[in-house]
């Protein structure tokens, strides 16, 4: 259990909170490319509790401001898109990509008060099918040079979805290797075939057993934690009967992303980024070491689950997430239908916006839960004392040169664990055609 004088600090994600603080000195997913890909490219954006409008103008390059136009307010969504920025309709004052005001023509002739107006802007970056944005001091970091901002566009695909709960408690989901077992647990095994776009359908490792019934099978993992210079890496072994060992790598990236295996050529990294306090985005890249990714049938497969433009999930807590006891009785663990998404959307919203966590009671296979805890505590805590050199990647080094994690299932024939998932990783990138995706 924690104090709820804790649970504010950990949870809370607007300007000059604690959290917050650390959030703004990452780059932060803010929109997907796609929101921008029809015929007027603006939209709106909440992030980490503040209101801003994205838009692409007229020589192709973003900008990403406030969205309440600082004359008297009005909604600069609704602006015009036109000489190179963006116009709001209410009197006609036009601001630049950096939020310059640049323009009033309803101002007396010859006036300069516009040069004086500056609306608040953000830097962003666009890579991979996401624009991420920079919110904190100073001058923005270089991206890391995780797998999916290395790798070409053709082999990343990118998607997004809402889920109507803190960031926390979305985060912590990914980051806790033991409840696959039972949360994802699948009843009946489907055909490893048909695996493509979908997690944990796909065979353990270089076996022929299907990942859903490993998981099943073996519910109880030995789970430890390593201290990376991106954060943390778990590592989850389950010893089978026969004297081998599986072994699940997957990373928690500071401050709000996981890095994990989806099948033997694909790995998800993913972000959980606050709207506000009470809901969140999570968004996915989906990296592929070896063909280029089916980006049209791995959009078909997840629009089939959410509605646009808002990326909200189809099952809900309004509809009970498609709760079916026939199938949870001889299908599913949940009764929640095939979509290990909405399995985790019911595990992460259930609780309510804001978990209680006075009221929690952690077990031995929420290690790497109460490791990022402190890590994130440790973050805030420095940025409170002017060290924000000791954050993680912000410890002078380059984050550029930061690479990969490793992210993958291996078997381990031996109890070697560590060098079977080492040389897994490394012949899979070797073998990687369409991208290098070697590791120094």
């Amino acid at each position: 259990m924690i104090s709820q004088e804790l649970n504010d600090a950990l949870t809370q994600s607007g300007p000059g909170t604690p959290a917050g603080e650390v959030m703004r000195r990452y780059w932060q997913p803010a929109a997907l490319s796609d929101e921008l890909a029809g015929t007027r490219p603006v939209v709106p954006v909440k992030l980490l509790g503040e209101d801003l409008v994205l838009f692409r103008d007229s020589e192709g390059e973003l900008g990403l401001i406030e969205r309440a136009c600082p004359h008297r307010g009005a909604d600069l969504c609704y602006g015009r898109l036109e000489d190179n920025g963006l116009r709001c309709p209410f009197h006609g004052w036009h601001f630049d990509r950096t939020g310059q005001c640049v323009e009033q023509p309803g101002e007396p002739e010859g006036s300069q008060m516009h040069k004086q107006i500056r609306s608040k802007s953000y830097p962003v970056i666009e890579r991979n099918g996401i624009v991420f944005a920079y919110m904190g001091p100073g001058d923005p970091p270089p991206l890391p040079g995780f797998d999916c901002f290395r790798a070409p566009d053709s082999h990343v695909f990118a998607f997004k979805g809402l889920w109507e709960c803190n960031w926390l408690q979305a985060m912590e989901v990914g980051i806790d290797p033991a409840h696959a077992s039972f949360l994802h647990r699948f009843l009946q095994d489907e055909d490893p075939a048909d695996s493509y776009g979908k997690q944990f359908r796909d065979t353990a490792a270089n076996t022929d057993i299907p990942m859903t019934k490993l998981l099943r099978d073996y519910p109880r993992p030995d789970i430890s934690v390593e201290e990376t210079d991106y954060g943390l890496r778990l590592i989850a072994l389950r010893h089978l009967d026969d004297g081998r060992t599986h072994v699940r790598v997957t990373n928690q990236i500071f401050p709000q992303a996981i890095s994990i295996p989806m099948s033997r050529e694909m790995i998800i990294t993913q972000w959980h980024v606050p709207l506000d306090d009470r809901r969140c985005y999570w968004y996915s890249m989906f990296t592929s070491f070896t063909d280029p990714v089916d980006k049209e049938k791995m959009r078909d497969q997840r629009l089939k689950e959410h509605r646009l433009p808002d990326y909200a999930p189809r099952k809900n807590k309004r509809n009970n997430y498609g709760y079916d006891p026939e199938e949870q009785a001889g299908e599913t663990y949940t009764g929640m239908g095939l979509d290990i998404n909405v399995h985790d959307q019911w595990a992460v919203e259930s609780p309510g916006p804001i978990f209680d966590r006075t009221r929690e009671h952690l077990g031995k296979t929420d290690v790497a839960i109460v490791r990022y805890r402190r890590m994130l505590r440790a973050a805030m805590a420095a940025l409170e004392q002017g060290n924000a050199e000791r954050l993680p990647m912000g410890n002078g080094g380059d984050p550029a040169m930061v690479q990969g994690p490793i992210s993958n299932d291996t078997i381990a024939m031996t109890s070697d664990w560590k060098a079977a998932y080492t040389a897994s990783d490394a012949e899979r990138r070797a073998g990687c055609t369409g991208w290098d995706a070697t590791i120094t």
